[in-house]
Formats: C-alpha cells, structure tokens, sequence
C-alpha cells in the first residue's frame, strides 16, 4: 500500500522506523512511503491527487484541514468494523479528538497523536525563583496574576526575561496561543461562508490584553521571532517558553532536566490549543480491496503498536492506552504534559483554517502590532474580524 506523508527530520526518521517495525511484524505487507514538503503545497497535491481519483491509499493530514477535505468529497471514511477487527475502536481515543476527526458521524480521519502548546521551564530557574512545590515541579499558575507573578518571579531569577515567546515573522504561534486562551474563556465563534465572523469580541479583547500583559518587555520580549525565544530559553535567558511540544527533542538535548506542563488555566476552563496528526483515506475512483485491507492492517497497527516510539518525539499519541504504560510514564518531560490532551482546543471548523493555511498566518499578522505594543487589544480584535471575513466572502476551491 501506499501512503503520503509530511514528516521530515526526526520526525520523518521515526515514521520510517514505526512503518519498518510493521512490516516486519506483517510480512505480508509493503508500504511504499512518499514524504511530500510541509504546508500548503502538501495539501495542494493531495487535494488534486483526490479529486483526480487516484492518490495514495493512504495520507497523513493535519485534523485542523479536514473541514476543508471531508465535505468536498475527497476523502472515505473509516470502516469502523474494520478498524475494531484490528483491535481499534472509539474507546480508544480522547473523545474531543474521536469526535473532531468525525463528519456527519462517520469516521474520516484515525488520529496518530495530540500535538499541544505547552509550557516547558527551567526547574533550576524555576527554583531559584521559588516556584518548585515539595515534589520539584513547577506550582500552579491558574490564574492571570499566578501567572504573572511568575513570570517576574522567574525574571528576577535569570536577570533577563521571565518566559519566552517567539511570533514574529512566524505564521502560527502567535495565533496558537491566542486561540488556546481563548478557548478558556468559553468564548464562541461562528464562522459561515457568506456571511461576517463573529467572535465573543469582550472575551477575545480580554485575551489579547493579557498576551500584551506578558509581552512588556519584563515579563517577555515584545519582539521575539521563534529562533530567538528557543535560544533565550536553552541558554537560561528565560525560566519557562511558550511554545509546542515537537519541541520537546531539542530542549532536551540542550537542557537534560528541561519540564514541562499543560498551559496554565488562566481564564475560566482548563484548554490547550492543540492539532493532531491523523490519517485518511484519500477517495480512489477505483479503490484494490487487496491493498484497502492492508491499508487498514498497517494504520491499525501504527496507531496500536508503533506509538510509544513516535511519543519519544514529543507528540502525546492519540491512542489512549499507551499512555497507561510504564514505558510511557518513563518519558520525560512527555509523561508530564500528557493530560493536556484531554483539554485540546482545534482550529476552527472552516475550510480554509488549519495548519499550514493562509489563515493561520493572516491571524498572526492581524495581531502582530498588538502584541508589539503598538495598537491596543480592541484593534487587533478588528483587524483580526476583517481578515475573517474576506476569507469567508472567498469561494471554497474544489
């Protein structure tokens, strides 16, 4: 069978890794792997390859692109008859996340793992701070001030900066955690091609306020890009970053007793802004039923059996009783953000969101000189609601 993928790097290693592992434990099975470049380019082509009836039997997504690929018809679903006879059903997986991969109640996306923004620290930063409760980890910071605190707390500590956030120039991290933010508020959004977004507007001001609050040059740089808050966190510029757990990897090799946690409940409800690596099943004109059993062989097996060795990556996997294990439990600092997939806020459930997409970048820029300082938080919240609604104005390309 054959499979489209996006991973490159460490990432890509362990795929090939995991995909060996199964045929050898199936060898009746071979897997033809294609790695295509990140983005929108990936989507692009697998979109084409869709529509055009013959793509991969199988493909790697993003669960924040599947609004864009489900309703259009590009993708089948999952036999759920078929998934359990390989030892796979919804009990299995975080509900949020069973439930964001499905569409009109039918399964179109396995889900592979959880990938949140977190916060990693220093615990020896975090120490000379005064932030370790009795068992050294890092005490609790649900609540604006807690947080706050902490950050000046942990700035006195490093003579620099208290926490680190790298956004510009980036297109994604500033609108990760806005978004996850505003996801603990219980802020709502209605997002309808054709007509103007909306957006709990006193929530989302509120949210921005607080990110200006970090970013005031004490607390946090207000004009950090991502490779210079990665590099003032490992050289102990800074306590604690704010950033995704693919990053997990690196921090450990630069710094061995790195931690980390879920994000801080700062406003009303505990969430972590999060995406998922899922797989699909690409619409075939004419699907081989040989190669459709072991497509679901292989993906049954990888989400199963091979997922220990993808969360040593960073990703939090998404099938659940891995996470049970004590080899799991032996990984650090994963074993110690892990809950954080069970508080996952996904990209909105439009078409054009998602990762890699124009609207994820758009959204930064929008709040971009707000977070400089340079505009207040009710005009990001503006530019934020026009970038919107072009995009909703546009037509969906099918």
């Amino acid at each position: 069978m054959r499979i489209w993928d996006l991973f490159t790097g460490a990432d890509g290693e362990r795929m090939q890794t995991m995909q060996a592992a199964c045929m050898k434990a199936h060898k009746d099975v071979s897997i033809e792997s294609t790695t295509l470049s990140w983005g929108s380019a990936y989507y692009t082509k697998l979109a084409m390859a869709s529509s055009g009836g013959r793509p991969p039997e199988a493909a790697v997504m993003h669960m924040s692109r599947l609004a864009g690929y489900a309703p259009g018809g590009l993708l089948e679903p999952f036999d759920l008859d078929r998934l359990a006879a390989y030892g796979v059903t919804r009990k299995d997986f975080a509900p949020a996340v069973w439930e964001r991969a499905t569409y009109k109640g039918e399964l179109f996306a396995l889900p592979l793992d959880t990938h949140p923004f977190i916060t990693f620290y220093s615990p020896k930063v975090a120490r000379k701070a005064g932030l370790l409760d009795s068992s050294g980890k890092m005490r609790s910071l649900d609540s604006k001030d807690a947080f706050l605190d902490a950050g000046r707390s942990m700035a006195r500590a490093t003579g620099k900066y208290g926490m680190s956030f790298g956004y510009l120039l980036d297109t994604a991290q500033s609108w990760r955690l806005f978004w996850g933010l505003y996801g603990q508020t219980g802020g709502q959004y209605r997002m309808v091609p054709g007509s103007s977004a909306q957006l709990d507007e006193s929530a989302a001001i509120e949210v921005l306020s607080f990110i200006q609050e970090v970013l005031n040059g004490k607390i946090a740089s207000r004009n950090a890009d991502y490779a210079g808050a990665i590099a003032a966190f490992s050289s102990g510029k800074a306590g604690m970053i704010l950033s995704g757990e693919w990053e997990s990897v690196g921090f450990k090799a630069s710094m061995p007793d790195v931690a980390a946690m879920p994000f801080p409940k700062i406003f009303d409800k505990p969430a972590n802004y999060a995406d998922s690596h899922a797989f699909v099943l690409p619409k075939q004109d004419y699907p081989d039923e040989k190669r459709r059993e072991a497509t679901y062989k292989v993906l049954a097996d990888l989400v199963k059996n091979r997922s220990l060795t993808w969360a040593e990556g960073g990703h939090i996997p998404a099938y659940m009783p891995v996470l049970a294990t004590g080899a799991y439990r032996k990984l650090s600092p994963q074993r110690d953000y892990a809950a954080a997939s069970k508080i996952v806020t996904l990209d909105p459930k439009v078409w054009f969101a998602g990762a890699g997409s124009d609207f994820q970048a758009r959204m930064c820029d929008a709040m971009a000189p707000t977070l400089q300082g340079q505009k207040t938080a009710k005009q990001g919240v503006e530019a934020m609601l026009s970038q919107l609604d072009r995009l909703l104005a546009a037509p969906q390309p099918m």
